[in-house]
Formats: structure tokens, C-alpha cells, sequence
């Protein structure tokens, strides 16, 4: 088992190695769907904190998806348009004035503003209000997905703020720069990657840390953790927040390497495939959950493209195969060997408590050791 280690740590090293030369190895084409999927695998690391570390199955990640998507899109839409113009939907469907909450993210900074504070805000306030009162299991799952499907229909009812079914598209500047232009789609590319990389040492030093343990502490028993003086709920509310954020970013991202978010992305049936990622990759590990949501997302287009009718059957016969056949994902083929332990580092949580506690049981100057 002391042996995978090395492999794994390889194994990634080259997979970042032809992640970083995949511009110069890949058609443009299969570089705009890499750069996409590599969007997905946030939703898919969030989901490894929330379902895997934190016992939570979310079936409404949707709506995090869609809440970054939309508020980037929104202001794509208006980057172009002159003073006082009105998005060409809106004209077609008879709105007269531009909403008071799109001029709020009129200003791109506004914009990115947005998509990391709203899905954040509203993944903690949700949670905040279901896990105080101990609600968790099926009944949670079934609330996110009522959720998901209720944002859904909201979005397509509205088709005079929100573009209706066919959602928004049709983006040609982000702060100045021209998306049309292959410099900008690289640039996006890189950018893309770093958040990537960034969420997957974030979310392993997180998980490594003393409230790591905490949250699997809450998982696998939340009233043992009561009896011993900590109230589980904090825990679940901060994963459940940061998952959140994560799935925003990966909507706002997508929608700018796809051109569209639209209320198809953000509904029942999407959020459930986000959760197939992460089962098919591996719900306990983060690698697992990256190499999931590309293998998947790219079946996807490759069958679906091919084959547009099998493509569902194909999905569910790798959902069975991953629950039945590998219940830890493909990540369990490289051996069972849990990925979040404390590096060299220490957990630093932990080592600034001690360093607190210590400094506090030494005598002042002047005062006489007690």
C-alpha cells in the first residue's frame, strides 16, 4: 500500500506536465472541451467535500451552477450594448427598462464580485437553516432537488429577464478583452487550470486540517460529536458554503468557455450527472473526482455526438458500475489508502492552537510564576 503513494504523486505530476502542454498537443476544438470539463471538476471537488467528507448529497448543485453562470452572463450580455440599450432578448420580449439587479453587475468587477458571494451566501444560508434543526439524509437530498428543479422553472418563465429556455449567449468582451480572439481563449485556458490546481491544494490542506476531521467526525457520528461538546452544524454549514463557491466558479468559468448558460445546465438532470462524476471518480478523493468529471464529460460528447439515444443508457450503466463494482470510483483501483492526512506542515489549526495555549500559560514580566 506504501507503494501507491509514489505512483499517485507521478501519476498527477504528469497529468498537470500535459494539462499545462494540451494547448500545443490538442485541435482548438478538443482544447475549448478540455478547458470546459476542467470547469466541471470544481463542482465535482466540491462535491467530494460535501458527499464524500461530509456525508451531505446535494442533488441541487445546479443551482450554484447557475447562480455563477448567470451573474457572469449577465454581465457579458451588457459589456456591449451602449447607455441605456437593452439586451437583444429583451427586446424581443417586450421588457422596456433593464432591471435594478442586472445594473448590479454592470461593472466587471461587480460581475466576479457576484459569482463568488451569491451561490457562497446562499449555499451557507440554506444550510445554515436545514442543518440547525438536524435535517440531513434523504430528506436533505430531496430538498436540493426540489430546489433545482423550482430554479429551473423560474428561469424559463421569465423569459424577458433571463433569456427564458434558451438562456444567455452570444458574449463578445470580458474587462476589454475580446473572447473571440485565440489569445483570450488561451489565457482563459491557464486561468482556468490555475483555479483548478488552486481548489485541489486548497480542498486538501482543508480536508488535512483539524476541521477535516471534524467534518468526517460529523459524519460518521454527528451525536457522538454532541455528547463530546461540539455542535456539528458549523462544520456541515462551511462545506457546504464552500461547495457552493467552488460550483459557482465552475459555472461562471463554463459559461465562458460554452458561450451559453441556459436553464438546461442548471436543472434537475445536470445536478444529478455532477453527483456521477464524483461516483464515478471517486467520492473520498480529489484526483478521483477531477479524472471523473473529464472521463464522463467527454464520453459525453463523444457518444452523444455519435449516438445521441444511448447516451443516458450509457451514463446509468457506469453509475451501477461504480456503485456495484467500485464503490470508492476508479480512485479505488489505486489503492484504498485515505489522501488526507496532515503534511509536513502540520495542521496549522492546530499547531496555532497550541502556540496560542502555550503563550498564554507563560507568567507576564514582573509576575511571579505561579
Amino acid at each position: 500500500m506504501t507503494g501507491t503513494l509514489p505512483i499517485k504523486q507521478a501519476a498527477t505530476g504528469v497529468a498537470l506536465i500535459l494539462a499545462i502542454a494540451a494547448p500545443w498537443l490538442l485541435s482548438a476544438y478538443d482544447l475549448n472541451l478540455l478547458a470546459r470539463f476542467l470547469a466541471l471538476s470544481l463542482t465535482a471537488m466540491g462535491l467530494v467535500l460535501i458527499w464524500g467528507e461530509g456525508g451531505i448529497l446535494s442533488l441541487g448543485q445546479g443551482v450554484f451552477f447557475g447562480l455563477g453562470g448567470y451573474a457572469l452572463a449577465m454581465h457579458l450580455k451588457l459589456a456591449g450594448l451602449a447607455e441605456g440599450e437593452l439586451p437583444d432578448f429583451m427586446i424581443w420580449s417586450g421588457t422596456e427598462a433593464l432591471p435594478w439587479w442586472w445594473s448590479l453587475v454592470k461593472s466587471p468587477f461587480a460581475a466576479v464580485a457576484a459569482v463568488l458571494v451569491v451561490p457562497t451566501a446562499l449555499g451557507a444560508l440554506m444550510a445554515w437553516a436545514i442543518f440547525r434543526r438536524r435535517i440531513g439524509g434523504v430528506y436533505f437530498a430531496l430538498i436540493t432537488q426540489a430546489l433545482a428543479l423550482a430554479f429551473a422553472t423560474l428561469l424559463v418563465s421569465q423569459q424577458g429577464l433571463t433569456g427564458g429556455f434558451n438562456g444567455l449567449t452570444d458574449y463578445q468582451t470580458l474587462f476589454g478583452f475580446n473572447l473571440n480572439l485565440p489569445s483570450t481563449t488561451l489565457a482563459l485556458y491557464f486561468i482556468t487550470l490555475a483555479l483548478v490546481v488552486a481548489g485541489l491544494l486548497g480542498l486538501r490542506w482543508l480536508l488535512a486540517s483539524r476541521y477535516g476531521k471534524l467534518l468526517r467526525a460529523s459524519r460518521d457520528g454527528a451525536n457522538r460529536m454532541r455528547f463530546l461538546g461540539y455542535d456539528p452544524t458549523p462544520y456541515k454549514v462551511i462545506a457546504f458554503a464552500v461547495a457552493a463557491l467552488l460550483t459557482g466558479m465552475s459555472g461562471a468559468l463554463f459559461t465562458l468557455h460554452a458561450g451559453v448558460v441556459s436553464p438546461a445546465l442548471v436543472g434537475v438532470v445536470p445536478s444529478i450527472e455532477m453527483v456521477i462524476w464524483a461516483a464515478i471518480g471517486g467520492r473520498n478523493s480529489l484526483i478521483g473526482a477531477i479524472a471523473g468529471a473529464l472521463l464522463v464529460n467527454f464520453a459525453k460528447d463523444k457518444i452523444s455526438t455519435a449516438m445521441p439515444e444511448v447516451w443516458l443508457y450509457g451514463l446509468g450503466a457506469l453509475f451501477i458500475a461504480a456503485v456495484t463494482i467500485l464503490p470508492q470510483g476508479l480512485a479505488g483501483l489505486f489503492g484504498p489508502d485515505h489522501p488526507f492526512r496532515p503534511g509536513k506542515a502540520g495542521d496549522l489549526f492546530a499547531r496555532w492552537r497550541r502556540e496560542r495555549a502555550k503563550t498564554a500559560s507563560q507568567p507576564i514580566a514582573g509576575e511571579a510564576a505561579p
